[in-house]
Parts: structure tokens; sequence; C-alpha cells
């Protein structure tokens, strides 16, 4: 498939507005309940890189000091602030000062995925923007170990879509687990991805 025919199948698969209706979560991953509780809104960018070779999935690797997903492989984003005009500023926002990547590399917002509820208490929008190289990044060194990519091809895979489970609580609880080379992208990112995915290749949805 050529990178018109994927791009048109990607806006296609996602949702259009960020109003969105569907609520997943690490709750619905795990098969547990979700817990009311007070969610603070976030947004991260989901940005697919048009390579020669084909698109990636740009991520970013935390450093292990911080208060939340420490250490975790993510999607550069976080909290809303009170003057972000809605999630894809958040998510552009949030981009820029994680790892430098300007909004002007991010040449369209393609849509949205469902919004996800995170163990920690956030609400996130997943904004998926494409984005042109060439760029340079410069990672903020408080919040961001690494920047990396993944080709689009091999997360689209199911045979890369793991899930494992853990206790918590005194009860068994699943998450997903994608490896990739020595890194393992886990939780709400792997989660995520394997939303896309399932939505881009028109499986099921459920967890």
């Amino acid at each position: 498939m050529n990178h018109t025919d994927l791009r048109d199948r990607i806006r296609r698969c996602l949702h259009s507005t960020h109003q969105v209706e569907i609520l997943t979560g690490d709750h619905a991953v795990a098969g547990m309940e979700r817990e009311e509780r007070p969610l603070t809104p976030a947004a991260v960018l989901v940005p697919l890189v048009e390579r020669a070779e084909g698109y990636t999935v740009l991520l970013t690797q935390r450093t292990a000091h911080l208060e939340h997903h420490a250490g975790q492989i993510s999607f550069p984003g976080g909290r809303a602030e009170e003057e972000d005009a809605g999630p894809v500023e958040t998510a552009l926002r949030e981009a820029e000062e994680e790892i430098g990547l300007h909004r002007r590399h991010v040449v369209e917002i393609a849509g949205f995925l469902d919004l996800y509820q995170t163990i920690t208490g956030f609400v996130v929008t997943p904004v998926v923007g494409f984005v042109t190289p060439p760029f340079e990044l410069t990672l903020d060194e408080f919040e961001v170990a690494e920047a990396f990519e993944v080709p689009l091809e091999f997360i689209l895979d199911p045979r890369h879509h793991e899930q494992r489970s853990v206790f918590y609580k005194g009860q068994p609880r699943r998450y997903y687990v994608i490896p990739y080379k020595n890194r393992f992208i886990w939780g709400a990112t792997a989660a995520m991805l394997v939303n896309f995915a399932r939505r881009l290749t028109g499986n099921s949805l459920s967890p």
C-alpha cells in the first residue's frame, strides 16, 4: 500500500473529533471494573513519521525519576493546561516541550483514538498526527531519556501484541506488551497502539 492510500485509510479509521464518547483504559485491558474517581485531562501525540521505507511511530523513553510512568516507553504528551485550547494544543505543546518536535512538522492531525483512562488517574486523548521529516529533536533531559521510531508495519502485526499479567490487589491483571528489539512497549502506550492497529486493520476492538 502506498503512502497516500495508507494515509486515507488511517484517517477513515479514527474519530474525526476529540469529543470521543468511547472510553477504554487500563481497567478494560485488565478485565476489571472502571474505578470512579476524579480524572485529570491529558493528551498525547501519536506521531506517524513519513519515511521513504514506510511510516514509523515516534516514541519516547521516559526518565527513571518521574512521578508518573517513570522509565516507561510513551508517546510525547502530558496533562492539559488551562491555556490549552483543547487536546490537539496539549499534544502539540507537550511534543515541543518534551522532544523539541515543532508543530510545523506535524503537517496534519489525522484524527483521534478512543479516550484512555490510566490507573494513575488521567483520561488521555490520543491525537494522531502525520509528521514530515527532516526534523531535529531536542529532548527535555529531565523527562525524556531517549526518542526512537518503530515501523508502523511492526506495530500493526497482531503477532507482536502480547498479553501478560501481574497480580494487583490480589487479582491477576492483564496488560499489553509489544516487544521491539531490546525494548518493551507496555501499559497504556501498548494498549493505545493495539487499539490503533485493530481500528486500522478492521479487527475486533475488544481487549
